[in-house]
């Protein structure tokens, strides 16, 4: 198996926040061309790559859907040099002052996430975490040349490089989800050196962390016969160790809920034990919250999968993950696509994961 982190550090010391995930989307176009047939954009910008089943004609077709997008900030507005902002994506701003961050203005600036003094915020907002409304950006410009660099709307992205904390643990901004689509890129690695019978869409998709837009639109649009998403999931840490949590390094985890299809958890769930990859039930009772809920009811339904990742401090720009868990998913992954066989789809049916053949 290759080393994937030196491509999941320049995924996560890259830009590309949800709406605008333009210069990721270059990277992993580069790192995937040789990898599949075919790679294309949506008109959205979602990244659809195809890899051909083997032999010629028609095959069944499996989406593998991981969000290239990231959480962010935005410009709202520059007073005194200062940058207010709010953010894109669900942000834990309790950790945001002292964050470095890039504002991409009419040329890319570095700057750092700043508290104002305690005296001057109003009395409510002294005692507890300061939020969005009382943090602003300085990048050490004067107002006057503040006003022909950096406008309302320009983009503000984190700048807390990767940090390689053990051999086993990586730390960084946009691991939510660039940790995914690094499990994808495992799986098609893996997949060079198998056969299957089934097409492969590899997609990276736009906007999951606000829209669902890129897979909603790219499901639509493939028509594939099954889809997995690959997203990261809660793991254990300070303060977080109940049933909905997972520890890192012990391997991915498998949704179990509505928005998922239970003969396709029995069907990894199997194939990961027969494996020996340990894998955990992520229970899921309603929305999964990733890109498998646009995809399940995409055009007449689709049946889906959750593939999680344990993440520790997630929307942060701290985020930490364990790379043994992303070759274990990229490799489960390439497992099940190359065990597909022509007449799966008919084989599926709606039991549960105890009596489901």
């Amino acid at each position: 198996m290759t080393d994937i982190v030196p491509f999941l550090k320049l995924l996560i010391s890259a830009s590309g926040l949800s709406a605008y995930e333009g210069p990721v989307a270059k990277l992993i176009t580069e790192k995937w061309k040789p990898l599949v047939d075919e790679i294309s954009a949506s008109r959205l910008g979602s990244l659809h790559a195809l890899k051909k089943g083997r032999g010629k004609g028609n095959h069944p077709s499996v989406m593998i859907a991981t969000h290239m997008d990231a959480i962010g900030l935005i410009a709202t507005r520059v007073v005194d040099g200062l940058i207010h902002v709010d953010e894109i994506g669900g942000i834990d701003s309790r950790i945001l002052p002292g964050t470095p961050v890039i504002v991409h203005g009419k040329q890319d600036l570095p700057g750092v996430v700043i508290l104002p003094p305690m005296k001057t915020l109003p009395e409510d907002a002294r005692d507890n975490a300061i939020g969005l409304p009382h943090l602003l950006v300085d990048v050490g410009l004067p107002p006057s040349k503040m006003a022909s660099l950096v406008r309302v709307g320009d983009l503000v992205s984190f700048n807390t490089p990767p940090l390689e904390l053990t051999s086993e643990f990586l730390s960084g901004h946009s691991l939510d989800n660039r940790a995914s689509v690094a499990a994808l890129t495992v799986c098609l690695e893996e997949l060079q050196a198998k056969s299957h019978v089934w097409d492969v869409w590899a997609v990276a998709t736009v906007q999951e962390e606000e829209t669902l837009g890129g897979a909603a639109t790219s499901a639509y649009h493939l028509n594939p016969d099954l889809a997995v998403a690959i997203d990261v999931t809660f793991a254990k840490g300070p303060g977080a160790n109940g049933w909905e949590t997972f520890p890192l390094g012990k391997g991915p985890t498998l949704g179990w809920g509505a928005n998922l299809h239970p003969f396709l958890y029995k069907k990894l769930k199997d194939l990961a034990d027969k494996l020996e990859i340990p894998v955990a039930m992520d229970i899921t009772p309603a929305h999964s919250g990733t890109d498998a809920y646009a995809m399940q009811v995409a055009r007449e339904g689709i049946p889906s999968a959750v593939i999680g990742i344990p993440l520790r401090y997630m929307h942060t720009p701290v985020e930490m993950v364990a790379i043994k868990d992303i070759q274990r998913a990229g490799r489960l992954l390439a497992e099940f696509i190359s065990g597909l066989e022509a007449d799966f789809v008919s084989k599926i049916s709606w039991e549960d994961k105890e009596d489901g053949k």
